[in-house]
């Protein structure tokens, strides 16, 4: 029979795979938040403070726009019907009006500081990298990623789930669903997916290898450029448990329309579980 010592030690053994299989079964469940949508319209849904700044900010200036716009188009056709030659057959003979140039200088410029006093806080906020929870060195490569977390000593490599493989296929279909997705996901899922905890600040090193790339997740409100022999910086902290696609932003040849990229924003305790078994899974 199995001593009581013997079963405390193959509890301790099993513990930490049980805790690792269930970490990966929390992972595989998430929700797709984060994704384009056919014949959809407007942005994907904001899931970090970036991403909200960018969009209330997008939704103000449309207005703004649309507002001037009308304004201009009011004044064109008044100055149509007004001061046609059938409605004023003797025109004027002044050839300008200062205080009338003065005014449509003037008034754009207030028009530009007043946008550029609400959207320059939000591009300083992009910009401004706060100290990272989690560090990930980022690599572009062609035509696939590289994600190293430098605190933690895990590295891998994330191709999409196809690539080289051609159209939809049953063995492609079959590599989407063993990797918790369906046959929607093409082109969009990765075999190997960037994990991180919900709430926490993120900071991403990202450099290209070869040519320039562009790192971007649309939900997170975030795009950095990769480019060799340059280092460049962006944060997020992701507020909602889920998964979320982005695609390289930047025309890097050939393949450049197969190079997906896939962030699961999953709870603390899952993420600290995930990692454990990505140290011994994906060591540097």
């Amino acid at each position: 029979m199995m001593t009581v010592a013997k079963r405390l030690g193959l509890a301790a053994m099993t513990a930490p795979i049980a805790g690792v299989a269930l970490a990966q079964t929390a992972i595989e469940d998430l929700e797709i938040v984060g994704a384009p949508t056919p014949g959809a319209t407007g942005f994907q849904p904001a899931v970090t403070e970036l991403a909200r700044d960018l969009q209330w900010l997008d939704g103000w200036l449309l207005v703004m726009c649309a507002a001037i716009s009308l304004f201009v188009v009011g004044l064109i056709a008044w100055v149509a019907l007004r001061y046609n030659a059938k409605a004023n057959p003797t025109p004027a003979t002044f050839t300008h009006n200062s205080p009338l140039e003065v005014a449509w200088t003037i008034v754009p410029i207030v028009i530009l500081v007043f946008i550029g006093a609400f959207s320059l806080p939000v591009l300083f906020k992009q910009q401004e990298i706060p100290e990272g929870d989690i560090n990930i060195s980022v690599t572009g490569y062609q035509w696939y990623w590289t994600y190293e977390y430098t605190d933690e000593d895990v590295f891998f490599e994330s191709y999409m789930i196809g690539a080289n493989e051609g159209n939809l296929n049953a063995g492609i279909i079959e590599q989407l669903e063993e990797a918790g997705y369906s046959e929607d996901e093409f082109r969009l899922a990765t075999d190997t997916a960037v994990v991180v905890p919900m709430g926490a600040t993120v900071v991403m090193t990202i450099t290209g290898a070869d040519v320039i790339h562009s790192w971007t997740i649309p939900a997170f409100g975030v795009k950095q450029d990769a480019v060799p022999g340059r280092f460049a910086q962006l944060w997020f902290n992701a507020e909602r448990e889920g998964i979320y696609f982005g695609q390289c932003s930047e025309l890097c040849g050939k393949d450049h329309a197969f190079m997906p990229i896939t962030v699961k924003v999953v709870h603390p305790d899952v993420y600290e579980e995930w990692l454990a078994g990505a140290k011994v899974e994906f060591p540097t």
